[in-house]
């Protein structure tokens, strides 16, 4: 794989094929049935729209940044974010940087109901995963990128450049990409976790937590069961998959489903494995004198991505843009990488990594090749209806 291409055109072949295939529905989260077709429905006809938005940046030297926990460089000794501290510094934008969003569907219901009334949410950037970003597209909260105030933008790998539900970039850039599968205690389960099987050992019972985000613990299971979550699968197939996790939390296996809030039981040791995310694993094994391990399920794994877009609501979109430009710079790409262990969306910053950290340049869980792609699957586009159907059947059989 050569240092100057991040992914192989083989790579970049199987990611679009998969991205091209990605669901960006978005799940019920708290809505009903009715609150979820509504949600899935067309353009709200709210005063959101970009138009009637304001851009202050000339004048108010702010952004607001809502991203997800461990997904930022951070220097424990400083207590900051390195370089999002250098920004402040170059730019002069007082960056405001919060860990808000936990799960998707949470986020959402907290900010759904002032975007409808074209409020501000607090945020000049919002970091959601492929399909909720889909939603926000869909229903006029984001505001288009201007590519003058963004050129790095020319800098996204050719596998994200041109996504199903943001065709030509024109609403969002890929923050992070990454794999779900299983994450461990090394100390506790010295054999590790590679199957579903070993995951649900008995002697896991009750210290196991899995994903709130469907896609992810759905895929993995209905995978282990033989079922292609990428493909057309049957009504019955999903629901097989939804009894064999509803049957393990009724026997006391699993005890929470959550958001990536999971990281701070596998601290604690309340939960010994989990269905997590890769990024989040490595980092708490880099933190934890390597304690904790990830691995692909030998049955398949899925691949999703987390992409910044700036809300309808935002007075402050050329600060947001000025942000978003910073971080497609190779090198600072390759520093946020360094720490984050996520797939990184920017061409060169594999050969930046060279120069910060050779072996994490070689990781295959942050420059994948087509090996480590070929175990992952991205869960299918899904109708309105199978939609409302299937997160119900999740939410139901999760307790919610």
């Amino acid at each position: 794989m050569p240092t100057n291409n991040p992914l192989s055109s083989q790579t970049r072949a199987l990611i679009r094929a998969q991205m091209s295939r990605r669901g960006f529905m978005a799940g019920a989260g708290g809505l009903g049935a009715a609150g979820l077709l509504a949600a899935c429905g067309t353009k709200s006809a709210s005063p959101s729209d970009a138009a009637a938005v304001v851009d202050v940046s000339d004048t108010e030297k702010i952004a607001r940044w809502a991203n997800w926990t461990l997904y930022l460089d951070y220097d424990e000794k400083s207590k900051s974010y390195p370089s999002l501290e250098a920004l402040k510094k170059s730019s002069g934008l007082d960056i405001t940087y919060k860990e808000d969003v936990d799960d998707n569907n949470t986020f959402y219901g907290k900010v759904a109901g002032q975007l409808k009334l074209g409020k501000d949410i607090g945020y000049d950037i919002v970091t959601l995963t492929d399909w909720m970003v889909g939603r926000w597209i869909r229903l006029g909260y984001t505001q288009k990128i201007d590519e003058a105030g963004v050129p790095n933008k020319v800098n996204i790998l050719p596998a994200l450049a041109n996504v199903g539900f943001d065709p030509g970039r024109n609403n969002s850039l890929t923050w992070q990409t990454g794999f779900a599968g299983f994450g461990w205690n090394k100390q506790l389960l010295p054999k590790g976790v590679h199957t579903v099987d070993d995951l649900f050992a008995p002697a896991n019972k009750g210290r196991i937590e899995v994903l709130s985000e469907m896609r992810d613990t759905m895929g993995i299971i209905m995978q282990y069961q033989g079922v292609d979550p990428s493909g057309d699968f049957t009504e019955d197939q999903f629901m097989n998959a939804i009894d064999f996790f509803q049957k393990k939390i009724a026997d006391g296996f699993i005890r929470q489903v959550k958001g990536n809030s999971y990281k701070e039981d596998l601290i604690s040791g309340d939960a010994v494995a989990v269905i997590g995310w890769s990024g989040d694993v490595f980092q708490l094994a880099l933190e934890n004198k390597n304690k904790f391990d990830f691995a692909i399920p030998e049955s398949g794994g899925t691949l999703w991505s987390d992409n910044m877009l700036i809300p309808s609501t935002s007075t402050h979109r050329k600060n947001a843009e000025a942000v978003m430009n910073y971080y497609y710079e190779p090198a600072v790409a390759a520093q946020v990488a360094a720490y984050v262990n996520y797939i990184c969306p920017v061409e060169g910053a594999q050969a930046e990594m060279e120069k910060i950290d050779p072996v994490l340049a070689k990781s295959p869980y942050i420059f994948p090749d087509a090996q480590a792609l070929a175990k992952v699957k991205v869960f299918a586009s899904l109708s309105p209806a199978d939609e409302t159907k299937y997160q119900s059947a999740f939410q139901k059989a999760s307790g919610n």
